[in-house]
Parts: structure tokens; C-alpha cells; sequence
């Protein structure tokens, strides 16, 4: 897709991100924070998109981008940043890594204003694709519907498993984190289109194969790599050269140990395409998972820094009852049904 190729529908798409998604009205402060990464034309549409909603916009360019996400992050951030993200009414952050989890993230979600936006690296295309080329309504009622659906199976058996050699059960966790909603109060807000699947994080046991990783950046693995998973992380089998950056990732994040899977997720929204470079679309793909591993922020020395991986195509069960296969949502009735409904407006 050619940039000449994408003007009005990334035009359109970026008004969604603003007026629907993020709620934007007149008066209101914004801040952009993006990176010498970022894309700047997608960074641009967005800033427009919110001049048009008569806002108040600040664009700050992070040069270069932070070696971590998370506080390991803070060290890196510039005091006028860390002043800027907490004194505007909608923060939306293409930085890569991500600003979230950060000391200045903290601070900003405590003074009760600030509505947080997860862009990390989507650009041009990925707006057109994620935020303007499916129902926004209707993701987010399919979000719901499978929110609820693992909300009321806590502490149930759960297994995810993929054809890649990923086979892993838990007990299913209580829901935690960032809104999968419209932003129309303060708090943190995830780009639509997947689902988080908390587990009881001791409870967790198998192995999870992964090809892309996220650990101090996103990339495609040489080879794939193995997590072998015992309540906590025990052993990272393969992956190349990538092996050492995400085994040093994993001890930072667990406080010098491997740690726990955090959280499991299910991408469902219908345009997401695969493309190996982008962290943020990849795991939104339908049936694509991204895997967080550390410590969870809720708990002490938890959020410094949280490596990922993404696997692709998943099935899941709880308690028996097939969930997903091989990508597709196949149960309950209402959920495969409101899945098959979502369909892509363009590709």
C-alpha cells in the first residue's frame, strides 16, 4: 500500500483513533509522544485528526527511542517529558518501546486526567487497518462478550495449544490492566481487536514456541525458540541469536529470575494483518497471541519490564469445551457468531 494509496482512508482512520476511540472534544489537551522509530506519517494523521476536533496538540519526539519499555525507561526520559504526559486530558503514545509502566506513566494515571492510548508501533498502515477497517462497535462488543467469558471460568482449566508445538494448561486468573473499551475516562487503553486471558500464574505449565519476541525490540526469530514453563519460567531452548537478548530481558523482568507468564491473550480483529514487524498488529490477528512474561505490575518490583512473545494460530479449551481452532472461534454460539459478523471493511 503506497502512501499516495492511503491518504483518505488514513485520514478517516485516524479520526476514528481520535474522536471514537479516544474520545477527543474541543478544548481538550493532547500529547503525541512518538520516537526517531515512529512512523511520521501515521504520527502526523493522528495530530491532524485531533486539530480537527478542535483540540489543543503537543507533538514530543523522543531522540533516540528508550533502550526499555517500562521504568526501566525512566532514566532515558527527558524531565519535560515526564512533565508533559501528566498535564494533558489524552496522551497518545507511538513510542516503541512504550511508555506505559514507566515512573512518569505511574504519576500520570494517579492525578486522575490523562486517557492513555498503547499505539507503540503502529504507522500509516496499520491505523488504516486497525482503527478504520472494521466496526469499532462491533470489536469491541466481541471484546466484551469474550471478556465475560473468561471473567465468569476463573479458576477453571484452561489449555492453549498450536500446531507450532505451544502446548500449555492454567487455572484461569481474575481479569486485570488497561481498558478494552472506548476512552471516555481517565486510565490506559489497548488498540481493539484482542482479548487478555489472565492465568493463576504458578498454575501455569508446559511449553510455548514462539518466531517473534519482543523483549528490548520486536523481531522476527532466526529460529524458533522454546519456553519451557514450570510455574515459572525454567528454560529458553533455541531462538539464535535472540536467545541471550530475551534471556537477559526475563531476568530483568523477574527481578533476576525468568519469571511467570503474566498474561495470554486472543487476537480476534478481522483486518489485522501479519506481518512480522509490527508488535502491536501482530498479535491482533485472528487466533495470534502475545504472551507476557516477568513480574505483573500489581505486585512489588512488578512492570519494570515485561518481554513478550507472539504466537501464531492457536486452539484453546476450558475445562474441555474447544474454544478456538487452529485460530477461528468455534464456541459459544453467540461468540463464534458475533466473530463470523465482524468482517473487514477493506484489506
Amino acid at each position: 500500500m503506497t502512501q499516495a494509496g492511503i491518504g483518505p482512508r488514513l485520514a478517516r482512520a485516524a479520526d476514528i483513533l481520535a474522536r471514537d476511540m479516544m474520545c477527543i472534544e474541543e478544548g481538550e489537551s493532547v500529547l503525541i509522544t512518538t520516537d526517531t522509530g515512529t512512523d511520521a506519517l501515521g504520527a502526523e494523521a493522528v495530530q491532524d485528526a485531533a486539530y480537527r476536533l478542535g483540540a489543543k496538540v503537543a507533538s514530543i519526539v523522543l531522540a533516540p527511542p528508550v533502550p526499555f519499555q517500562g521504568g526501566l525507561a525512566d532514566e532515558y526520559l527527558p524531565d519535560h517529558v515526564k512533565a508533559a504526559v501528566g498535564a494533558c486530558d489524552a496522551w497518545i503514545d507511538l513510542c516503541m518501546p512504550y511508555l506505559a509502566g514507566s515512573r512518569a506513566f505511574d504519576e500520570a494515571m494517579e492525578k486522575g486526567r490523562v486517557r492513555y492510548f498503547l499505539g507503540a508501533d503502529i504507522g500509516a498502515e496499520e491505523i488504516v487497518r486497525l482503527m478504520g477497517g472494521a466496526d469499532l462497535d462491533g470489536m469491541f462488543a466481541l471484546g466484551d462478550a469474550f471478556g465475560e467469558l473468561i471473567a465468569e471460568s476463573a479458576g477453571k482449566d484452561c489449555r492453549i495449544a498450536n500446531a507450532q508445538g505451544t502446548d500449555v494448561t492454567f487455572a484461569l486468573g481474575e481479569p486485570q490492566g488497561f481498558a478494552l473499551a472506548k476512552a471516555t475516562a481517565p486510565g490506559g487503553y489497548f488498540v481493539p481487536g484482542t482479548a487478555m486471558i489472565y492465568p493463576e500464574m504458578e498454575s501455569v505449565r508446559g511449553s510455548v514456541v514462539t518466531s517473534n519476541m519482543f523483549h528490548e525490540y520486536y523481531t522476527e526469530l532466526a529460529e524458533p525458540m522454546t519456553l519451557e514453563i514450570d510455574g515459572k519460567v525454567r528454560k529458553v531452548i533455541g531462538g539464535g541469536p535472540e536467545n541471550k537478548v530475551m534471556r537477559r530481558a526475563l531476568a530483568r523482568a523477574g527481578n533476576g529470575e525468568f519469571g511467570y507468564v503474566v498474561h495470554f491473550t486472543c487476537g480476534f480483529h478481522p483486518a489485522a494483518r501479519y506481518t512480522g514487524k509490527c508488535f502491536i498488529e501482530d498479535q491482533r490477528v485472528a487466533g495470534y497471541n502475545a504472551i507476557g512474561l516477568g513480574l505483573p505490575f500489581w505486585v512489588p518490583g512488578g512492570g519494570e519490564n515485561h518481554p513478550d512473545c507472539v504466537i501464531s494460530m492457536q486452539s484453546l479449551w476450558i475445562e474441555g469445551e474447544q474454544i478456538l481452532s487452529d485460530g477461528v472461534i468455534v464456541a459459544p454460539t453467540h461468540l463464534a457468531e458475533m466473530a463470523e459478523a465482524l468482517r473487514p471493511l477493506y484489506r
